[in-house]
């Protein structure tokens, strides 16, 4: 087999397009995950910055947290009342993920409220169980409008 790669004149038209369409599909693959990654990247930034601006307008001791993965649910769940070390259910799957998942919740209601904003629009990111990603979009618009916005 790996002879036939040594004299490309045995090839046959067949052997020509799957070598073709095995390059065109890794190179598709390869594309897809690159602009996954970036996209993550993206939304990664706008949710730190969303944060800490946030955490500034609490006066958060330590808004830069905001860009630590983990820290940032940590200092969130600070913000919202919580203690910080809550995060460690994170360890336990499932259970803990759930419970971690209903403290953020309850975190945004109540930092959204101490900014004077409806507690109810913390409730956003649940779209995502009815319309997938509809519910990070939902909840990327609320946060940048709770951080950005004029108040």
């Amino acid at each position: 087999m790996f002879n036939n790669f040594s004299n490309f004149s045995n090839w046959s038209t067949v052997d020509y397009q799957n070598a073709f369409l095995n390059g065109f599909l890794g190179a598709a693959i390869a594309t897809l995950i690159f602009v996954a990654i970036l996209v993550f990247i993206a939304v990664y930034v706008y949710f730190a910055c969303a944060w800490y601006t946030i955490a500034k307008k609490r006066k958060h001791r330590k808004p830069w947290l905001a860009w630590i993965p983990f820290a940032n649910i940590a200092m969130w769940f600070q913000l919202g009342g919580f203690h910080w070390a809550w995060i460690f259910l994170l360890l336990i799957p499932f259970v803990g993920w759930a419970i971690v998942f209903i403290l953020f919740m309850i975190a945004n209601w109540r930092v959204f409220e101490k900014l004077r904003y409806p507690g109810w629009i913390a409730l956003s990111p649940l779209l995502g169980f009815i319309w997938g990603g509809l519910g990070t979009l939902a909840y990327g618009i609320v946060i940048g409008i709770v951080a950005w916005k004029k108040r």
